[in-house]
This record gives structure tokens, C-alpha cells and sequence, in this order.
């Protein structure tokens, strides 16, 4: 585990040895670098590989009481910084962001383009976004209530079944789940507060790689939030990914089969 410090906040990322151009994974809500281990146990990349653990997330520091997507962005600019100087990285990183991570990740490349190589967008979102459910969130993260947290993003954004999140509630996912679901009203509401100028991070002079899960294209509201950075951002390379590969899926990242030699073969190319 390795850590960085800003503004008196707790950073920690993940780092799996590896000789190269380093590859940095910034994770979404509902996630953190213990979900994507298997993912990063069975990427191709020779490269070393650093999961951001982002604010919210254990031993990571809380978000803290002005948060907005501006200091995850700044938080992403001073980890860019240290992995830079650890690895003697001249030639840049390879960047990849998943959702809300997708956006934090763009965010800041298009801030600091001489430290990125190319960056990788796996369905990424930006407002609005779950919107239609921050009241509840809200309602729940004042009450402590984490299960009913869980409960809402699995029914009312994700738009899984209530059967489905009946047998989640009973499985060992779901005391995990509950933890992640700390931060979720604080991010969603960041989320749909930040005004993100896609066409001008379109701008952007890297290579970018557009992902997409089958079962989300032009469906909302994952579907929606990716068309909207496909059609601003020019000419990225743009690959749907099998069913299982998407943020509507009944898996976590970890349980994703086949996931170097299918979405995430061509992170470092």
C-alpha cells in the first residue's frame, strides 16, 4: 500500500511491481482498489499498476466538508505527481477511468497532459446522473442507514430487481457494499453539481478508448451519460464490451471473466 497526503488528507493506492510504462486505475463509486485486485491480477500489462484508492474509501481519508469532483480532480493531479516521480516516468502513464472514475480521470488529464500517455473511459458518466435519487441518498446518509444506501443505488439507479438485491442482501458482497456506500450521497451530489465542459475536454491531445458493457448502449442511464462523452470527445477509439462488462451486470469488477483478453486488452497501447 502506498500513500500520498493532500491538504491533510490520507491517499492511499494499491502498486502491483511490474518494469515499464506504469498503468493507474481510478475507480468509480461503489469500488475500490480490494474490488479491482482480480483485475489487476489478470491484466496483460508489464508495466507497474496503481489503483487509486479514492477519498472515502479505507485507509483512505473521508471526503471532507467541501467536497465536489474539483478535489477528487485535485487529489488524481497530486497522486499523477508521485507516481511520476516514483517510476521515472517521462514518457507518461496510462490512464484508466471507470464511471465516475471515467470523469475524474479526463478531468485531470486534460489538466495535466504531459504526464498522461493515453487514457481508457469505461463507461463513464457525468451529469445528470442518478439525480433522480439524492433526496433518498441523502435521507439515508443522514440516518446512517448504509443498507438502505446500498438498496437504492442496486434498485433505483442501477435497475436491478428486488429479488436480485434480496439475494445480495444475504450474500458477503453485501457487507462490503455497505461500506462503499459511506461516500455514495456526497459523490452523487458532487457529480451532479460539476459542470463538465466535454467539448472542451475533447480538446484533449492523447489517445482515448472509449468502453462500453452491451447491455448499457442506449440504455440510460449508464448509455446516455456514454453517449454524450462519445459524441464530444473526437474520433476515439470506441469498443463495446461483452454483457458481463458492464455496470449493470450482476458482478463486481473482480468477478469479470476474460477481462485482459476482451475490454481491457489494449490499456497500454
Amino acid at each position: 500500500m502506498l500513500e500520498t497526503e493532500r491538504d491533510g488528507v490520507r491517499i492511499t493506492l494499491t502498486r502491483r511491481d511490474g518494469t515499464g510504462r506504469p498503468l493507474l486505475i481510478v475507480p468509480g463509486v461503489m469500488a475500490d482498489a480490494a474490488a479491482w485486485q482480480p483485475v489487476v491480477d489478470a491484466l496483460e500489462p508489464a508495466g507497474p499498476v496503481y489503483v487509486l484508492n479514492r477519498r472515502g474509501r479505507r485507509p483512505s481519508g473521508e471526503l471532507g466538508a467541501d467536497y465536489s469532483v474539483c478535489t477528487e480532480i485535485d487529489d488524481l493531479d497530486r497522486v499523477l505527481d508521485e507516481i511520476v516521480a516514483a517510476e521515472d516516468g517521462e514518457q507518461g502513464l496510462d490512464l484508466f477511468g471507470w464511471s465516475f472514475g471515467g470523469l475524474i480521470a479526463l478531468e485531470t488529464a486534460a489538466r495535466r497532459p504531459a504526464a498522461v500517455h493515453s487514457l481508457v473511459l469505461y463507461e463513464p458518466v457525468a451529469r445528470p446522473f442518478g439525480h433522480h435519487v439524492l433526496g433518498a441518498l441523502q435521507e439515508a446518509d443522514e440516518a446512517g442507514d448504509l443498507d438502505r444506501a446500498v438498496e437504492i443505488v442496486n434498485r433505483e439507479v442501477s435497475g436491478f430487481s428486488q429479488e436480485y438485491v434480496a439475494r445480495l442482501r444475504r450474500s458477503p458482497a453485501w457487507e462490503a457494499l455497505r461500506r462503499l456506500a459511506a461516500p455514495l450521497a456526497g459523490e452523487l451530489t458532487a457529480l451532479n453539481r460539476h459542470r463538465a465542459d466535454l467539448r472542451e475536454l475533447g480538446k484533449l491531445d492523447r489517445p482515448v478508448t472509449l468502453l462500453l458493457g452491451a447491455e448499457n448502449e442506449g440504455v440510460p442511464p449508464y448509455g446516455d451519460a456514454f453517449a454524450a462523452f462519445a459524441s464530444a470527445l473526437p474520433r476515439p477509439a470506441w469498443s463495446p464490451c461483452p454483457a458481463w462488462a458492464t455496470s449493470r451486470t450482476r458482478r463486481t469488477p473482480g468477478a469479470w471473466p476474460g477481462i485482459s483478453s476482451r475490454p481491457c486488452k489494449g490499456l497500454t497501447g
